[in-house]
């Protein structure tokens, strides 16, 4: 009688703790569907400036000293990415994606910081390994770098292994290079499937979309991109532009010019981050 007293006890034991840890993971994000938003970090633009240090918004690498680390968090699974961000006012996010390349990323980030704005740069592994001095300067200046696997396949064509192997090697340059693991993700020609929102839930990222497409990529003109930008803004709006995978020349003209009149327009041009 009292080894079944004791039995019982125990699984009623076990099964509080499985609800306690399903309530505290719950708990980690904000609620949200790939209709819904993230998060945005504080505005960024004309009317903010850096700290005289920029480097202080690089994450420093983690040593042998310090304070005891918390228990990594983990991430909700989704079933859709995310396609908007939440922030106060008229708040937009630019991403580029397919870079780093020395030929048209240092322009972007160049007019960037004329602006004093912050950006998300969703790299390929390939491209990254490569050019790590890059993604250290995207780290220095405050942008947020993203996974966007290593060589850019069609994900739905891969087996799951593939697609574990293309996310975690791309983490782990990102991690050399810029300092910290990536928190975002973004599947190539924005084909999703089960296995990549499982993995990189795994791997600690939400999936991010986007809102308006530039058609940067078909190299439609300078002046195609900016109305396709100014067309589409509005709050919440994440843009979709590219700083490698081909002739880019466009993409780096059409931010020179669109930049500042949103800017000019009242809209806060920042980065998401995690809640």
């Amino acid at each position: 009688m009292k080894r079944d007293q004791l039995l019982t006890r125990r699984r009623l034991l076990i099964a509080g703790t499985g609800a306690v840890g399903a309530a505290a993971t719950a708990g980690v994000l904000t609620p949200v569907t790939g209709d819904g938003p993230a998060e945005s970090a504080p505005a960024a633009g004309p009317q903010t400036r850096r700290p005289p240090h920029s480097s202080a918004y690089r994450l420093q690498p983690l040593t042998g000293y310090g304070p005891p680390q918390a228990a990594p968090r983990r991430t909700l699974v989704r079933r859709e990415p995310l396609l908007r961000v939440s922030g106060r006012g008229r708040t937009m996010v630019l991403t580029f994606d397919d870079g780093p390349d020395p030929r048209y990323t240092p322009a972007i980030l160049d007019t960037l910081a004329e602006y004093d704005v912050r950006a998300m740069f969703f790299v390929c592994g390939e491209m990254a390994a490569d050019n790590k001095v890059l993604l250290a300067r995207m780290a220095d200046e405050g942008h947020v770098v993203g996974n966007h696997t290593w060589s850019h396949p069609l994900l739905t064509r891969l087996t799951r292994r593939q697609i574990r192997s293309q996310m975690e090697r791309t983490c782990d340059v990102i991690e050399e290079a810029y300092g910290e693991r990536p928190e975002w993700f973004r599947a190539p020609f924005g084909a999703w499937n089960r296995a990549a929102f499982q993995l990189g839930a795994e791997l600690g990222m939400e999936p991010l979309a986007w809102t308006v497409d530039t058609l940067d990529w078909t190299t439609p003109g300078t002046r195609f991109i900016v109305d396709r930008v100014e067309n589409g803004a509005a709050p919440g709006v994440v843009v979709l532009s590219h700083d490698a995978g081909g002739d880019r020349s466009q993409s780096v003209r059409a931010l020179r010019r669109y930049l500042p009149e949103l800017l000019d327009s009242g809209y806060h041009v920042t980065v998401p981050r995690r809640v």
